[in-house]
């Protein structure tokens, strides 16, 4: 039985029966993949609190004709520290299901994203406060976004072309960008983005996720969750798949 070795990070599992499941994980060299892990559910399991969500493997998995089998499995990142705050495990939730919406099979980004991913959960997993969490965060989905082909435009208007420079304009997540007041009047938007906090975003966009820059030093957690919400509302309208984590985060918050 062909059998390969690849990382992965557990993203979501469904019960296949009293002792198995179905664990869906994004890897490295193969994008999405759907793998069985037999006798998970069993106390003795070899394969374990492996299988749990939020942790990262090294697997051996045997070909199947529909799934995978799961044969090996070592840890090299649990995430730890998320598991112990409410705000960590609820966005790394989020960001988990963002690859899983957006990830595909034998994606040719695999590498990309898994880093990303990657990355992103364990800043989430390091950080200090909130908005430490939420920058991150925000950092996440725009460069998501960017490597699944929906870059955002935030300097010119969408409409008109025109730059926007030091003033106010209109965000439109379905569009994916900014149109400015002028040009309005044809889409009658309502989400005005004042033009620094275009910036922003502008900053986080371009900021590598173990960097930091001056925007994120003087941002306040509610800069950054009217953020957020542009932007989950932007990603939201490109996802075929509909999003539960932000449901939850509504609930809790």
């Amino acid at each position: 039985m062909e059998s390969f070795v690849t990382d992965a990070i557990n993203l979501k599992s469904y019960n296949l029966s009293e002792s198995d499941k179905i664990m869906v994980m994004y890897s490295r060299d193969r994008g999405l993949i759907r793998g069985v892990a037999k006798g998970v559910k069993k106390p003795k399991s070899k394969l374990g609190a492996r299988m749990d969500l939020l942790v990262a493997n090294k697997l051996m998995l045997h070909k199947g004709r529909n799934l995978d089998t799961i044969s090996q499995a070592e840890a090299f990142n649990t995430f730890n520290a998320t598991r112990r705050n409410m705000d960590k495990i609820f966005y790394s939730m989020y960001v988990t299901e963002v690859v899983n919406n957006f990830g595909v099979e034998d994606d040719p980004c695999s590498a990309t994203i898994f880093d990303l991913l990657y990355e992103t959960l364990s800043a989430i997993s390091k950080a200090e406060d909130k908005i430490h969490i939420m920058n991150t965060v925000l950092k996440f989905q725009l460069k998501m976004m960017r490597v699944s082909g929906f870059s955002l435009e935030l300097d010119k208007c969408l409409c008109c072309g025109k730059p926007i420079e030091n003033e106010n304009m209109y965000f439109s997540g379905y569009f994916g960008g900014v149109v400015c007041f002028e040009c309005n009047h044809k889409y009658n938007l309502s989400d005005v983005m004042h033009y620094k906090l275009r910036d922003y975003l502008s900053a986080l966009a371009n900021t590598e996720l173990d960097d930091t820059s001056e925007y994120e030093e003087k941002a306040t957690e509610k800069v950054c969750c009217v953020c957020f919400e542009l932007l989950k509302s932007y990603i939201n309208s490109h996802s075929a798949k509909k999003f539960r984590s932000t449901e939850i985060l509504q609930e809790v918050g």
